[in-house]
């Protein structure tokens, strides 16, 4: 997936931060789990290396391998049983190319199921990686009902803007549209319901991180985390444990207990 987006992209910027993610995932995922992990200098840097794009692939990779040096936290940030009852392993019963790596095993129904221990992975990653950005720069994206309280509520706690609803064609390229911002970075909910930002986020050339069931194609996406989004209570358990992971990342929290909002905080209302 990485490849087809390298080989796609025409940002050079966004091509270094590919990397950068890809170093993380495949030799870094470890050092994510220090809660201290980002610093002031790395936040700086990275800065400069998403804005300029002044540093070559071998200092990328160097700044990642700095990182890595650090010790291995095995358990999941929440216990298994509440992404397991939150319905976060719950596929579907299509399944992309895609999305094979993230697929546990499949039900005798024909229900894809997803691996939690890689959806717990990919949450750590992408909190380290949002936390690197202003969250005024970052925006969130859901067109998915079930999904647009548990975004709004995610950007609220983190600081960022959102866009709940029917996404407004232009909004990341047309100045004269209502709305307009300029973004560095894009949460999307659903590759697919959320394909019109997804677009505009590519043609501005800024990474995309997307919550991904087993059904999404994710060539176009930078840091796919594999979850249920389509379910509310798994959409909440997600938003509400990036909230969180950020948050930490960032240094605003000192130990997740301290985090006051709960899963229920960023449950959709049924209807």
């Amino acid at each position: 997936m990485f490849i087809n987006v390298l080989n796609q992209t025409k940002s050079l910027a966004r091509v270094r931060c590919l990397i950068y993610i890809l170093t993380i995932i495949i030799r870094g995922h470890k050092a994510l789990n220090k809660r201290s992990f980002v610093t002031q200098e790395h936040t700086a840097d990275y800065r400069t290396l998403l804005l300029t794009g002044p540093r070559t692939d071998q200092e990328v990779i160097h700044m990642a391998d700095e990182d890595i040096s650090m010790p291995v936290n095995t358990d999941l940030l929440v216990a298994e049983d509440i992404y397991l009852t939150s319905g976060v392993h719950i596929g579907t019963q299509q399944k992309s190319a895609d999305m094979k790596e993230f697929i546990y095993k499949v039900r005798q129904d024909g229900l894809y199921v997803l691996d939690v221990k890689k959806t717990d992975e990919r949450i750590r990653a992408a909190a380290s990686f949002l936390s690197r950005y202003d969250p005024r720069r970052i925006l969130v994206v859901s067109a998915r009902q079930y999904g647009q309280k548990p975004a709004r509520e995610f950007s609220k706690a983190i600081g960022a803007p959102a866009f709940a609803g029917r996404f407004v064609p232009g909004t990341l390229t047309n100045p004269a549209t209502p709305g307009f911002i300029e973004p560095e970075i894009l949460v999307v909910t659903d590759p697919s319901a959320d394909k019109q930002a997804l677009n505009e986020a590519l043609n501005l050339g800024i990474p995309i991180v997307a919550l991904c069931d087993a059904n999404n194609e994710t060539r176009n996406v930078d840091l796919v985390i594999p979850t249920n989004n389509k379910g509310r209570r798994a959409l909440a358990c997600v938003y509400w444990l990036l909230a969180r992971e950020v948050l930490v990342a960032r240094g605003n929290l000192k130990d997740p207990a301290d985090f006051s909002m709960g899963i229920d905080d960023f449950e959709a209302k049924l209807v």
